[in-house]
């Protein structure tokens, strides 16, 4: 077994460690079909080997083409570290400055088999959110962090480290970026084949920066997403005897689950993949399987009947689902479901995100590699199957809306019926949870902020819920009604977590908050007195890039922009370039995310909180901006709400100023116009 002062060491070469090839004790990505020319096949090798003196290529080309043409990409199998994976206290790392030690810490999180999706391929989440593209850049990005000083910068290409480059203190100590493809090349064709090569990488969003915290995350979305459907759509907030159903319980969607409960309702999902329904079981998160329709039916029944939340999880396809209820509307008159989603990885539908229906996921892992053409027609036909079946109930009074995976839009590319008449290029039959349930939301300045507590101690996380929900509720007082029922929700939350044991991996938290609680919750943390007295480590601050000003995605975050520009990206790359030297301890910048490889361009952050003058300056300075750039950005497209925090924000702020948009008073006017 390797320690931390081994893994710091650089790639082992002296002796090569033996080659232990795929272990059987946890879940493997799909293999990839990129489709590679004997000269492409040949490159893919030649780069790969690039990490390695010649001196060992002989012996090493020959299991990582076998690799290749097993998996369809190069992971160096070999090169897995034998220390257990995992977020260890910060003092633990042999490096010279705590920040290098916490972006340590948040790497190896990630790659923990208790939060990574498919830890050997270092997937994280949604099926092929990397942290990075092979083992050799683990080693050498640890090496490289470890001899790190606070006057370098590492600088990172899509998973491969570049090197240490000098700098000064307030820069940030890592430059990330992932997927940064030519616009013209940023297909899902030539991804395939340039991450076979080696040359670039899906970061997902907080894979490849490092922030990803497991499903709480998602956990405490949903619940807020689940929560603000049942206003908008039922008129409650009491959600008890209503049902939820959806699918997916892989690395992001394995949150439904428990997230319905938290809400209060019945959530039943489906996931074709016995591992991670096993997995949420045993988790305590999912509380009953089963792979019988007839008693997944008579306990939506019963739970309904007696207002119990429950969560369960059916082993199938889920177009099966939806077809049985609608059966059961047809016989029986009756409407099971109130509330639909799905989150399966449909922003990747044709490499393993979405099985087509008549086939177990071992069927489909086969088809989707021996005859990708047909796997495609598949699924397309299931998507269509998928829709027909939610349309009949939503007619029937089924409130449905799209969690931002990219199913409408696959749907659509599959000729399934979910066209909106007269409407723009975002929008679909039903909307995306942006536009209906959430975008107000982030344009009142609220979005995932979230800490990790470095120390690993969870007394250390029950001090910092304590500060949060004592901040929000002194800040709750003077604010109007829409952001006081934010923060009631949040404090709801923070209070469920604990006693849902949210804590997967590292001892981090998450919860919705605008700028003004963002700010107070970290200052009042980095207080001197209270710093020292009440936390063991430094607290690393981050969000995920699903936020106010981290992500411009047309089908998902940006969804609600109606002035034309849903398609432009200049609010994430200025935010990640204005965190940047604003303070941030890291920065990351993504193709791809939420919704799909070419969809979406994202960034995130980290920052260290150590309790000194410096961190507080950096914080404030940095999440003033973080926030108020989507403000703004959303108040210029013409939405109201944004409107009328950017102006409150600057009358706190006097060195904000903003371009305030005018509105056109007389819609009839410019008909007159254009008339003549």
């Amino acid at each position: 077994m390797s320690s931390l002062k081994e893994v710091c060491g650089g790639l082992p070469l002296n002796p090569l460690p033996p080659n232990q090839g795929r272990s059987n004790r946890v879940p493997h990505a799909p293999v990839r079909v990129p489709n590679l020319t004997p000269q492409e096949e040949k490159l893919a090798l030649r780069n790969a080997l690039r990490y390695f003196p010649p001196a060992i290529h002989e012996v090493l080309a020959a299991e990582f083409a076998e690799e290749l043409r097993l998996y369809g990409h190069i992971y160096m199998y070999r090169f897995c570290p034998g220390i257990p994976m995992r977020a260890y206290p910060i003092n633990s790392y042999p490096c010279k400055t705590k920040q290098a030690a916490a972006v340590m810490l948040m790497i190896m999180n990630n790659l923990d088999p208790c939060v990574a999706q498919f830890p050997q391929e270092l997937v994280t989440y949604g099926g092929n959110g990397q942290v990075f593209s092979n083992w050799a850049q683990f080693w050498l990005v640890m090496q490289f962090l470890c001899e790190m000083t606070e006057e370098q910068t590492l600088v990172m290409y899509s998973g491969h480290p570049v090197g240490l480059f000098p700098s000064h203190r307030d820069a940030p100590r890592v430059v990330i970026t992932n997927g940064m493809v030519i616009p013209n090349y940023s297909s899902r064709d030539e991804y395939e084949k340039m991450f076979a090569l080696g040359i670039t990488m899906y970061g997902q969003m907080t894979a490849g920066s490092y922030c990803y915290i497991g499903p709480q995350g998602i956990v405490h979305g949903t619940v807020l997403t689940v929560l603000n459907a049942g206003r908008r759509y039922l008129g409650s907030s009491d959600l008890g005897g209503k049902v939820f159903v959806t699918a997916g319980l892989g690395g992001m969607s394995g949150a439904q689950a428990k997230a319905a409960v938290i809400a209060g309702c019945i959530g039943v999902i489906a996931e074709v993949d016995q591992a991670p329904l096993k997995k949420r079981h045993e988790q305590g998160w999912l509380m009953e399987i089963t792979s019988d329709l007839d008693r997944c039916i008579q306990r939506i029944r019963d739970a309904r009947m007696k207002k119990t939340p429950l969560s369960l999880g059916y082993h199938g396809n889920v177009v099966d689902l939806w077809e049985r209820l609608v059966r059961e509307y047809d016989t029986t008159g009756e409407l099971l479901v109130d509330l639909g989603s799905d989150q399966t990885s449909c922003h990747n539908p044709f490499s393993g995100g979405y099985c087509p229906v008549g086939f177990t996921e071992q069927e489909a892992s086969q088809l989707m590699h021996s005859e990708p053409a047909r796997f495609r027609s598949l699924v397309q036909e299931s998507l269509r199957r998928h829709i027909a079946a939610i349309n009949k109930l939503v007619d029937k009074g089924l409130f449905f809306w799209d969690y931002g995976n990219a199913f409408l839009l696959e749907a659509k590319r599959a000729g399934a019926d979910v066209e909106k008449s007269g409407a723009g290029k975002t929008e679909f039959k039903y909307p995306s949870y942006v536009q209906h349930i959430m975008g107000d939301i982030f344009s009142l300045g609220f979005g995932p902020f979230r800490w990790v507590c470095t120390s690993g101690d969870p007394e250390d996380l029950a001090t910092t819920d304590v500060i949060a929900s004592t901040v929000l509720e002194d800040i709750g007082k003077g604010v109007s009604d829409l952001v006081r029922q934010q923060y009631d929700d949040n404090i709801r939350w923070i209070r469920e977590a604990g006693k849902h044991n949210m804590v997967v991996g590292s001892q981090a938290r998450i919860l919705y908050s605008d700028q003004k609680g963002r700010i107070d919750i970290t200052c009042l943390c980095l207080s001197p007195c209270l710093f020292s007295l009440l936390l063991q480590a430094p607290v690393v601050i981050s969000r995920d890039h699903h936020d106010v000003s981290g992500t411009d995605s047309p089908f998902r975050e940006t969804s609600n922009i109606y002035d034309g520009s849903a398609f432009c990206a200049d609010m994430a790359v200025q935010n990640f370039v204005g965190d940047a030297f604003r303070g941030a301890t890291w920065v990351a910048l993504h193709n791809g995310g939420g919704v799909g490889w070419g969809e979406v361009t994202n960034g995130g952050f980290g920052l260290v909180l150590d309790g000194s003058g410096d961190a507080a300056r950096r914080v404030t300075m940095m999440l003033n901006w973080d926030v108020s750039n989507g403000v703004a950005r959303r108040c210029w497209s013409g939405n109201d709400k944004a409107y009328e925090t950017i102006c409150q924000t600057m009358q706190e702020h006097s060195d904000l100023r903003v371009t305030l948009p005018h509105s056109v008073a007389d819609e009839g006017m410019l008909d007159r116009a254009l008339r003549h």
